[in-house]
């Protein structure tokens, strides 16, 4: 169940950022406090996941889905750059996060 709650709060992360991205193209205070959930509900479940995943890895793949989430999504919603050499270190990213998966 750690690593269902650690997807889930890389998703808070993804998200998160993604709503600041909204934010700062509209100033609402419903969009602030949408990047409030997003992320505090990122760090309800990591804190979950890291009660079985030792903080290291649940850190670094934390970190890892989150910025490689946020460049996909990037991609997708905002028009940004999808070159091949930023899909290269984007795969670089993940398997970083699922090798730490396979030797946990």
């Amino acid at each position: 169940m750690a690593w269902i709650y650690l997807v889930i709060a890389s998703l808070g992360e993804i998200f998160g950022v993604m709503s600041i991205n909204i934010y700062l193209r509209k100033k609402t205070w419903v969009r602030l406090l949408l990047i409030v959930l997003t992320f505090g509900t990122g760090f309800i479940f990591l804190s979950l996941a890291m009660q079985e995943i030792p903080l290291g890895t649940a850190y670094a793949i934390w970190t890892g889905l989150g910025a490689a989430g946020a460049v996909i999504m990037g991609i997708i919603f905002f028009s940004e750059s999808a070159g091949w050499k930023r899909m290269l270190f984007l795969v670089f990213i993940i398997a970083g996060a699922v090798g730490l998966k396979i030797v946990d």
